[in-house]
């Protein structure tokens, strides 16, 4: 077994404040990466161009990094930043922006490539990323992934280049803001990566321990995100802190094992049809379950949730996500294109054949057409 996690965390309040020296310390101008909107109303932007003011340290804004970010946008976004001789990136935001801030910083140090090299496997070094995430879904602080959409193949896809941030200062009063909506499907997109993780070929004891603890933290906020989907939204500090902590963990557990099905299958429904990825991802983890023949972890993992049953669980996602609609040919198009994911295939702990595929597509979501 191995454990590898270089990034440095800090997990409190006012993180980006308390730890400024060292966000300065990462080079001489920075490139802050970030969305037009979010950054701002929750006042995470404020907080690092204000430590960095505070340590002398020139910075640059790129803030139009949208949902999904494109191949085309992080190269758009990279060469703005060696225009402007930036030395380190700062991502701000949700696991848009964070993975979006590896890829630039990999073409900034490598002036000679273009978009093209984010799917070589080639040894490239990429400037120091810090990540100040803002959501509690993705855990791309303690990641080395970056998903970007792929216009080219119509789907998203994670470059080849693992890319840890060298700094994550993660602030739960940055979840705020957020809509409900939003904690709604980055909680499940971190729920997900935590059944994705511990149900995998890759998993290992240690894994497998951070898997253990966060999903006895999301049994604690499973009925506040209830409440919150029936309009009750919630104002407990403690409710903010565990859903970061949650996701952060999440984020180091697949860092070492990689996501698997679920991840895989949200990927054609958020390209093709807008649906956000946590909902997209949760739309798959009831037959993922289901289908997995290691009956005592799934029940292992359904005690420490809290959850009585599968079908359980299946309700909850149901009630805080909502349901997806697709068509049958959408579901062989997309069972097609599964299939030849050989990457996510080979994660999932159990053999899936090409009947396997389409019920787990036809059967998770609302037929219509």
């Amino acid at each position: 077994m191995q454990f590898y996690m270089p990034t440095k965390i800090y997990s409190e309040n006012n993180c980006v404040k308390n730890h400024g020296k060292e966000l300065a310390a990462l080079g001489t101008k920075a490139l802050i990466v970030t969305g037009k909107h979010s950054s701002r109303a929750n006042g995470s932007l404020y907080d690092v161009t204000d430590a960095l003011d505070n340590n002398h340290i020139p910075y640059c804004i790129f803030d139009e990094i949208e949902e999904n970010p494109s191949v085309e946008l992080a190269v758009r976004a990279a060469d703005f930043g060696k225009q402007e001789q930036a030395d380190f990136v700062i991502g701000i935001g949700g696991g848009s922006p964070l993975d979006a801030s590896k890829a630039i910083a990999l073409l900034i140090k490598n002036p000679e490539y273009d978009g093209s090299v984010f799917y070589q496997k080639i040894p490239l070094d990429a400037v120091p990323v810090a990540a100040v995430p803002t959501t509690a879904g993705t855990g791309s602080e303690a990641t080395p992934y970056a998903i970007l959409t792929r216009h080219d193949k119509q789907t998203k896809q994670s470059i080849a280049h693992k890319i840890f941030p060298k700094l994550a200062l993660a602030d739960s009063r940055y979840l705020i803001s957020a809509p409900v909506f939003v904690r709604a499907n980055t909680a499940v997109d971190a729920l997900s990566h935590l059944l994705e993780s511990y149900l995998n070929n890759n998993a290992s004891d240690y894994s497998r321990m951070l898997c253990d603890y966060a999903l006895r933290l999301f049994s604690s906020v499973k009925d506040a995100l209830l409440e919150e989907s029936r309009g009750n939204a919630s104002s407990d500090p403690e409710f903010f802190e565990h859903l970061m902590t949650v996701s952060t963990i999440a984020g180091m557990a697949i860092s070492h094992t990689g996501t698997s099905l679920p991840h895989g299958m949200s990927y054609f429904i958020t390209y093709h049809h807008g649906v956000p990825h946590g909902k997209a991802v949760g739309t798959f983890l009831e037959k993922y379950l289901e289908n997995c023949p290691d009956h005592d972890s799934v029940s292992h993992l359904l005690k420490i949730m809290g959850f009585s049953s599968i079908r359980e669980l299946k309700e909850f996602l149901r009630q805080v996500l909502g349901e997806v609609s697709l068509t049958e040919n959408e579901v062989r198009t997309y069972t097609d294109g599964m299939m030849a994911n050989k990457a996510k295939l080979a994660n999932c702990p159990y053999d899936v054949d090409y009947e396997m595929m389409y019920r787990m597509f036809y059967d998770s979501v609302k037929i219509s057409g």
